[in-house]
């Protein structure tokens, strides 16, 4: 059994091996030329073999040959192993990445560490063809670096785990009201004070305090360019997102003339759906459409986030101003005002050549189109939005929050949510019953959330993720077939061992390490019924 995670659509095991040593050569065609790069970067790194890229034409010694096949579907790939060389065929460079990561799992996992642990550099790769390609165009996780802020050096890695297990998408969470991640040239007051906080709500519900430790960070514009370039040459797109209307209290701060509150605000300390929205003034809308403007300048994306969610709408009521704007306007209630607002910041990032992502809340009040929304809350969103024939990413909170605790332990550390394990996340489902079968091309797929209100750190990061982000890249990546279901498990286990030499400090199955616990802070825990309904009695408003 070959291990292989996530399952390749078909595997046919051959007889032989082909020797891995310095004397291979990698030959690949241009438009192939990252992924080979980045497979001879990873055997040198981790067996120290270094083979030479690009061997003349007419060397007929053994070779790691990549060619363009442009009768392959997008992201498939083909790969060959025999006694004479290993064949990668594909007709894009993320099939070759793809197909680059699955021959890395036929080697020895010490491939995945950052140096040579043996003096013996020559392997064999065992005899195979495999041919492959993902059930869904999206496979992504969201990354949220507003709450607690992750230096890009960290950011780095979450893109190299995501290309390790054939992910395609990083959602990056850059703006909330705890921070301000995203350097804004013409207003640089949105990280100078918006990006710093005087302290963190440590834990949830009643039982919570602060740790009275100030909490800060952002990226400059290069370093978003370089998280950008450093994933597209893995085969990953990064999905920005700045939020509006609600989730804004840093920007506020940063900004006063944004909000209507008359005392000054500071970045938010604590945890929750926050008070305050953006006013809906046209300069407000002008101030979001330059920061947009600088955002879609650094991130080459097709769509670009604008959140859109968990927007209280208790200031708009209260608002003598307001309510005269939506007078004016022909808005009949707060709802539509919404809409209005992101219909706005929607027609602008249209006349850039872009379209908005945003959770299903934008669904409210009116349809934006052509937007991409994330349904988050159950399926609901999901259903009516690909009705009305907008995209949908599948993100549903009850299957696929990585925040959430991972069993009903007292010793899960700050235990928040559902209880969601590697199953639930393994059977994760993007396509919702009660879509009919000739919408059902809407759904472009899936991702998983990490919320990071208790995500301080890349070893808490490391713990929240995997091994549940191995079962989401293979639901999204092989669907639910029942051979790869009941093999899962198996080749988890197998799988480890490379999580282990890549350095990323899972949660184990029989429970969390002692020094992976948190206690005495409390959490804020659902019932799975319970959050059912308030999920039903949430979205009722959008049938």
């Amino acid at each position: 059994m070959l291990n292989l995670l996530p399952q390749p659509s078909r595997v046919e095991a051959g007889s032989g091996e082909f020797p891995l040593s310095a004397a291979v050569r990698i030959r690949t065609a241009e438009p192939l030329r990252a992924a080979a790069e980045r497979l001879q970067e990873a055997l040198r790194t981790g067996l120290g073999l270094s083979l030479g890229l690009d061997a003349p034409a007419d060397d007929d010694g053994p070779a790691i040959v990549f060619a363009v096949d442009p009768l392959l579907a997008e992201e498939a790939y083909a790969l060959t192993v025999d006694e004479d060389g290993i064949g990668i065929a594909a007709a894009d460079v993320r099939g070759a990445q793809h197909a680059m990561q699955t021959l890395l799992q036929l080697l020895p996992p010490r491939t995945y560490r950052r140096a040579p642990i043996t003096e013996e550099a020559a392997v064999s790769v065992p005899a195979v063809r495999i041919e492959d390609a993902p059930r869904y165009r999206w496979r992504g996780l969201m990354l949220d670096v507003a709450r607690h802020f992750a230096p890009t050096a960290e950011v780095l890695r979450v893109i190299d785990q995501l290309a390790m297990h054939r992910l395609n998408v990083l959602h990056l969470h850059l703006t909330d009201d705890q921070g301000w991640r995203a350097e804004i040239r013409k207003y640089p007051l949105l990280t100078q004070v918006g990006g710093w906080r005087p302290s963190s709500q440590r834990g949830s519900g009643p039982g919570s305090t602060q740790d009275g430790m100030p909490h800060g960070g952002f990226y400059t514009q290069d370093d978003l360019r370089e998280i950008v370039a450093y994933a597209a040459a893995r085969g990953i797109t990064v999905v920005p997102e700045i939020e509006l209307p609600g989730h804004v209290q840093a920007a506020i701060a940063a900004y006063p003339q944004l909000g209507l509150v008359a005392d000054p605000l500071g970045p938010w300390t604590g945890w929750g759906i926050n008070p305050h929205a953006l006013n809906v003034e046209e300069s407000t809308v002008a101030f979001f459409c330059d920061v947009l403007d600088e955002i879609i300048e650094i991130f080459p994306s097709e769509v670009i986030g604008i959140g859109g969610d968990e927007c209280r709408k208790d200031e708009w009521r209260a608002d003598a101003r307001t309510q005269g704007l939506m007078r004016e306007r022909g808005l009949a209630t707060e709802d539509e005002l919404q809409s209005w607002f992101i219909a706005r910041i929607d027609e602008h990032v249209r006349s850039r050549g872009r379209r908005l992502y945003g959770w299903d809340e934008i669904l409210e009040g009116g349809t934006v189109t052509g937007a991409t929304v994330a349904s988050w809350r159950g399926t609901a969103g999901a259903v009516i939005a690909a009705r009305r024939g907008s995209d949908v990413v599948m993100c549903p909170e009850d299957t696929v929050y990585l925040d959430y605790r991972q069993s009903d332990s007292p010793d899960e550390p700050i235990p928040t949510g559902l209880v969601t394990t590697v199953a639930h996340v393994r059977a994760f489902d993007p396509i919702p019953e009660a879509l009919e079968i000739e919408h059902r091309g809407r759904i472009l797929g899936g991702q998983a959330n990490l919320w990071a209100e208790h995500v301080d750190s890349a070893r808490r990061r490391d713990y929240q993720l995997f091994p549940r982000l191995c079962g989401l890249a293979e639901a999204l990546w092989s669907g639910q077939d029942p051979a790869a279901v009941g093999s899962f498990p198996d080749r988890l286990g197998a799988h480890l061992a490379r999580l282990d030499a890549a350095g990323i400090e899972y949660r184990p199955e029989t429970g969390p390490r002692s020094w992976q616990q948190v206690p005495g802070v409390p959490g804020k825990t659902f019932d799975r019924a319970e959050r059912a309904a308030e999920i039903a009695r949430l979205t009722a408003n959008l049938a």
